[in-house]
């Protein structure tokens, strides 16, 4: 289990290229054709000798083929969400999705998980192992996703985007931050990273870039950006108000 979670995280985010062409068989994606032909060659070409009829999937054996006859057929569907799986033990770790349950505590810090290979990754905090290192600099990580993001770093790839400003961003937990601002303040200035409620503050605010001072004193040469600031001027230099 923690060999194939490993594997899973460097097949999907190697350099951050983008993966344009996908293997019918498998699902993987890939960077160039070149590597998609190396790909199905090497994979399954050569022992994959056991197709599934309903689709395109071959396996090396029939074990592997009975399990993955078994998304087609439900047998082990789970019964909250419908998503089927190849064998009892991947729908049992799925429920805990459902369920809240996490079975695998960390003797360290008691942090639990809902799979042992999970586990054995978070272990490596406290063990101070990191297996996974930057080709780019000297820098380690203990999980290979933490890697991939750092690489966005010298790659400068941000691949997740605002739907409502367009703005990008190199990791998903800094997209979810920027939302819950940009929901609430969708107005952004065009020279700063600044937002506002609305678009009267942000014409208000933009007259700080643009050197904009529509609001003059009548009584001396003073010029000022916002109705507030004249106001102040004229109490204190003008005595009016008072």
């Amino acid at each position: 289990m923690k060999t194939e979670a490993v594997n899973n995280d460097i097949t999907e985010h190697p350099h951050d290229k983008p993966r344009s062409y996908l293997c019918k068989v498998c699902d993987k994606r890939f960077t160039t054709t070149g590597g998609l032909r190396n790909h199905k060659r090497r994979t399954h070409s050569r022992g994959k000798s056991y197709s599934c009829t309903q689709c395109e999937k071959r396996f090396s054996s029939k074990k592997c083929l009975k399990q993955h006859v078994n998304v087609h057929s439900s047998k082990y569907k789970c019964t909250e969400c419908g998503k089927s799986f190849g064998n009892n033990n991947r729908l049992t770790v799925h429920r805990r999705i459902h369920t809240g349950e996490k079975p695998f505590e960390c003797s360290v810090c008691s942090k639990r998980f809902t799979q042992a290979g999970r586990l054995a990754v978070h272990s490596r905090i406290h063990s101070g192992e990191k297996p996974y290192k930057c080709h780019l600099c000297d820098k380690a990580f203990s999980e290979s996703g933490s890697l991939n993001i750092h690489v966005r770093v010298h790659t400068g790839n941000r691949p997740y985007k605002c739907s409502v400003c367009n703005k990008r961003f190199k990791r998903f937990t800094d997209l979810n931050v920027h939302k819950r601002i940009c929901s609430n303040r969708p107005y952004h200035c065009p020279h700063c990273e600044k937002q506002y409620k609305t678009n009267r503050n942000l014409k208000r605010h933009v007259r700080i870039h643009t050197d904009a001072e529509p609001y003059s004193c009548s009584h001396c040469s003073e010029h000022f950006t916002r109705l507030d600031q004249l106001q102040t001027h004229l109490l204190q230099s003008h005595n009016e108000g008072t």
